[in-house]
Order: structure tokens, then C-alpha cells, then sequence
């Protein structure tokens, strides 16, 4: 699938150049240029998180599977059992794959939840009860 590849951080090359001709590559992409690949965060038993090498050898988690999420009730989170995936705003299709992003519409022990964060770049779930 073309959505999971890399992003290209860089100018688009649909404009145009201010007289109606379309932009001249002058050049190929740098690599500070090229994102990351998509996590496609899963529903499973438990959480899985993968450490990925970033820029300066720092280090990031991304959450490959999703089992739990730290839930805010009251002003507090407690940790629930994610049961499944009700709807997501970014792609339909998203539900039917079980794929957390920012947004989802989740089904947890305490009734449904949004999730707040975004758990391919974090490493966990947070989210809230929808009312």
C-alpha cells in the first residue's frame, strides 16, 4: 500500500512556477528530506514497542501493537483493556484493519473512547471517554 511508504518532506511537484509551466526538478530528494514509514499501530494482547533510530542517535518508540490504553476518567488515567476499534477519521478502512491513530474511536471495558495521542510516534495510547 502506497500510504504505508516513506514520506517526502520536501516542495510539491504539482506547482507551478508562477507562469503557468509546472516546476523543473533541479535536483533529487536529500535524505533530511525522506520521513519515517508509517507505524500502523495494531489491536493486539499486549503493547509492542519498537525503538527507532532518529536524527543525532536519539531514540523514539513507536507502538506496534496496541492491548492497553491509559484512560482519563475524572481527571485521572487508569489503565484499560483496548476491546477493539469502532471508527477512525483518517481512513475508513483503518477500522476494519484495527489501526490506532489520533482520533480513533475505541472500544475499551469502560465504554467508548477517542484516542488523544498519536500512538505510532509515542509508544503508548492515551485517550478519553466520548460523551
Amino acid at each position: 500500500m502506497s500510504q504505508f511508504g516513506v514520506q517526502y518532506h520536501g516542495p510539491s511537484k504539482r506547482k507551478l512556477a508562477g507562469n503557468g509551466k509546472l516546476k523543473i526538478k533541479s535536483r533529487d530528494k536529500k535524505r533530511h528530506e525522506i520521513g519515517g514509514y508509517f507505524a500502523a499501530t495494531r489491536l493486539g494482547e499486549n503493547n509492542v514497542v519498537k525503538k527507532v533510530r532518529t536524527r543525532g542517535g536519539k531514540e523514539k518508540d513507536k507502538l506496534k501493537n496496541a492491548g492497553y490504553a491509559n484512560l482519563l476518567v475524572d481527571g485521572k488515567y487508569q489503565k484499560v483493556k483496548i476491546k477493539g476499534v469502532i471508527e477512525s477519521k483518517d481512513n475508513r478502512n483503518f477500522a476494519r484493519l484495527n489501526i490506532l491513530t489520533k482520533g480513533t474511536i475505541i472500544e475499551t471495558e469502560l465504554g467508548k473512547a477517542i484516542v488523544i495521542n498519536r500512538p505510532g510516534k509515542e509508544g503508548f495510547v492515551n485517550a478519553k471517554l466520548v460523551k
